[in-house]
């Protein structure tokens, strides 16, 4: 059974709880409760076993794709005591694809960006479905200068399933934008954390990722490209997309199994969508913790420590097959 399948499972179960309950509260029947809490019961012994016998690889792509999955600005409250928002570039527009500005976590002032989908069709075309333009990275690199400025740390919420790739973003140089990030995020003598809560994809992840410490929630992804898209090149086909999945090993596991990301944040049972609340303070406690941790170095102590941090990264022994085994 695919996650997809599991969930409408999962949902009829709710939907049958829901009017349970309802029932027991409008004509106060105790027998009703029972049964609420009975289904309720087994649709939790349900999760436990379907999640705890192991999702495919492609079951984690469709969690982290799901269309009641929290964004970075459904997170932002449950993160930060209070948050303003700035928009702008200063050199073409504003995108709403990505989102920012300074916040208060914890009682101390951050600076937070994120990368933000849609909802319904108006939202997901503001936010042009989740794909950063140039002035989105041109933006969030405004704000991590003026972090380093003010000395506050930058947290970034990392959700795209790419940079966009249109014709006019092209023209606006969205590579060198990307690029530019890159080797700005690399020597910013400020904290900072990347939470990957959806999808990392590709370039329009790393422009908002190279951070000190790098999390990932626990049915979050992380790819060089989206399996669909290694599935058209690798063998012409889309519809390979779970081979692709677990070919790339997207999921989080594998993301901390290969040193991609410093630690997996869990989720709750059933993934993100279902308790938004947890997975809130999941990645609030997670992000305070590692933000005391570099609290305590200097700027170049931050800035040597990045620096082995992604030079270590893609590691691999030359040898014959008889060295390697030794």
């Amino acid at each position: 059974m695919s996650v997809l399948d599991f969930e409408q499972l999962v949902n009829e179960l709710d939907d049958n709880i829901s009017r349970l309950r309802a029932t027991a509260i409008r004509e106060g029947r105790t027998d009703a409760t029972q049964e609420a809490d009975s289904m309720a019961s087994e649709r939790d012994m349900l999760l436990r076993e379907f999640f705890e016998l192991g999702l495919t690889p492609w079951d984690e792509v469709l969690l982290a794709r799901h269309k009641d999955r929290p964004y970075t600005l459904d997170y932002v409250p449950m993160l930060c005591d209070d948050f303003l928002e700035l928009h702008g570039d200063r050199l073409h527009g504003d995108d709403g694809a990505m989102v920012g500005g300074f916040a208060s976590f914890g009682g101390a002032p951050i600076v937070l960006l994120g990368q933000q989908k849609g909802r319904d069709l108006k939202e997901r075309q503001k936010r042009n479905f989740g794909y950063p333009r140039p002035e989105g990275y041109r933006k969030a690199l405004r704000l991590m200068q003026m972090a380093a400025r003010f000395h506050r740390p930058v947290v970034t919420l990392v959700d795209t399933p790419g940079a966009d790739s249109n014709v006019p973003s092209e023209e606006r140089g969205i590579s060198e934008a990307i690029a530019r990030n890159l080797r700005e995020m690399m020597v910013l003598p400020t904290p900072t954390v990347a939470v990957i809560i959806g999808e990392g994809g590709s370039g329009g992840a790393l422009g908002i990722a190279v951070a000190d410490r790098v999390l990932m929630l626990e049915h979050s992804i992380y790819s060089v490209i989206a399996p669909e898209g290694c599935a058209a090149i690798i063998w012409r086909d889309t519809t390979r997309g779970a081979d692709a999945a677990a070919a790339m090993r997207v999921t989080a596991k594998d993301a901390l199994a290969l040193g991609l990301v410093d630690e997996v944040i869990a989720e709750p049972l059933g993934g993100a969508h279902r308790a938004p609340d947890i997975a809130g303070a999941a990645i609030r406690e997670a992000v305070a913790r590692h933000l005391a941790e570099l609290a305590a170095r200097t700027p170049e102590e931050l800035l040597s420590m990045r620096f082995a941090k992604y030079r270590a990264l893609g590691r691999f022994a030359e040898g014959n097959a008889e060295t390697l085994a030794a």
